[in-house]
């Protein structure tokens, strides 16, 4: 029933909050479109569901703005058949958008009460293309690479290198950079064909910062 609900604002949040800002992609639209944002964050925040805002979504967490998810999501360029690796798993939100675009998302969550929120809401929404997995972000998934795409959605002082190693060529990594909880920079990151890097600075953003497991 989520999908029916709040039609309206989300076509609404699209028109202005994310195509009056230059994204294009139809299918980004379309999947920013159709899931409901409201499915994925606390009650007490259902009401801002559809703010061109992050909201806080519980374990120091947030679910970012809108905007910001349909713009990682048409950075990387994603077709189909594409498979790709989410670092940071939330509440479940970037997936569903993705999951809309590709073939399969593997999604890595640290904190493991929220990592098992979002795998119960996905499936109850229907969501049957994504796997979240309870693990540290930083050393990324190797039993499923090389990635088309791979997403993080928590900001780190510098690239893991593992990320780096599991991105196919011709596939791209987007990534904030920079010391949270301030400023960073929305890295896009290509590899070609041959394997070699190159980066480009995008966007300014605030996230909160990569977990690690040592850290708790």
């Amino acid at each position: 029933p989520a999908f029916g609900e709040r039609v309206r604002e989300r076509q609404r949040m699209v028109a202005v909050q994310i195509q009056a800002r230059e994204i294009r992609d139809p299918n980004v639209l379309h999947a920013m479109r159709t899931v409901p944002r409201h499915a994925f964050v606390p009650p007490e925040q259902r009401a801002h569901a559809y703010e061109d805002r992050p909201l806080y979504i519980g374990h120091g967490q947030t679910i970012s703005q809108p905007y910001v998810v349909a713009f990682m999501t048409e950075a990387l360029a994603l077709d189909p058949n594409s498979v790709v690796l989410e670092i940071g798993s939330g509440s479940g939100y970037q997936a569903a958008v993705l999951s809309l675009l590709v073939k399969r998302v593997y999604s890595l969550e640290i904190i493991v009460p929220m990592a098992e929120e979002a795998r119960e809401r996905l499936s109850r929404l229907g969501f049957h293309n994504i796997e979240i997995i309870e693990r540290d972000g930083y050393e990324g998934l190797p039993e499923y690479a090389p990635y088309d795409g791979i997403i993080v959605t928590a900001a780190t002082p510098v690239v893991p290198p593992p990320l780096i190693h599991q991105l196919k060529p011709g596939g791209r990594l987007i990534i904030p950079i920079g010391e949270p909880p301030y400023y960073q920079e929305l890295t896009l990151i290509y590899k070609n064909e041959k394997g070699r890097l190159s980066r480009h600075n995008i966007l300014g953003v605030a996230f909160v910062p990569l977990r690690r497991r040592f850290e708790h």
